[in-house]
């Protein structure tokens, strides 16, 4: 690699890292790409010479949160109880801690919005998606008789009914709940939606 190729990935490197200190302390309305400019030490356009445009620039960082949230449910997996059904509560946990940990950073991966006609680059989908697994996994040794894609399904559903507990407890207003009655509770629902899944089966 050149010496000028180098010094690029360094300057694009920084400015993802300068853009997540941002959205962390700003939240994602307050990105600015000038002040990011000013940041890193270099002209507010040149910051296009170094990313395409703000969507790929969030998504980046995005990837970030996503890779320490994954890392997180890893964590989860490994920290008890190997059943299936505990497995996935402390999963459901876990995103609820990460979520209160990393607040506009996780806020940001679902208020981001690309131009309509803009698809997600194939390498953000592949991230986003690679999560799932950690919901799949469990729900695959509880419900063996369901295929890939009703599986698939009902994963996705288990993340949407936590997702929407944790975005509306973690509110900063009259919905918000407290994070130790929040943890409670979703565990109260993941296990309920867990044997309500499994009776049928069985």
């Amino acid at each position: 690699m050149t010496k000028a190729l180098e010094r690029r990935e360094k300057q694009r490197a920084d400015l993802i890292l300068s853009a997540e200190r941002m959205i962390a302390t700003r939240g994602l309305a307050g990105l600015k790409t000038r002040d990011l400019a000013r940041e890193i030490g270099c002209a507010n356009g040149a910051v296009y010479n170094l990313v395409a445009d703000v969507d790929e620039l969030v998504l980046r960082v995005g990837s970030r949160t996503l890779l320490r949230l994954d890392e997180a449910l890893s964590a989860a997996v490994r920290a008890g109880n190997p059943s299936p059904k505990e497995t996935l509560v402390r999963i459901a946990i876990a995103y609820c801690d990460f979520a209160a940990e990393n607040l506009q950073l996780w806020r940001a991966l679902f208020e981001h919005r690309m131009e309509i006609e803009k698809a997600l680059p194939d390498w953000s989908v592949d991230d986003q998606l690679q999560l799932f697994r950690h919901i799949y996994q469990p729900l695959a040794a509880l419900l063996p008789k369901r295929d890939a894609e009703e599986l698939g399904i009902t994963a996705r559903s288990l993340f949407s009914a936590v997702h929407g507990m944790v975005a509306l407890g973690l509110e900063q207003r009259l919905v918000a709940v407290p994070l130790p009655a929040l943890r409670k509770e979703i565990a109260s629902l993941v296990r309920a939606m867990i044997d309500g899944l499994v009776a049928p089966a069985a």
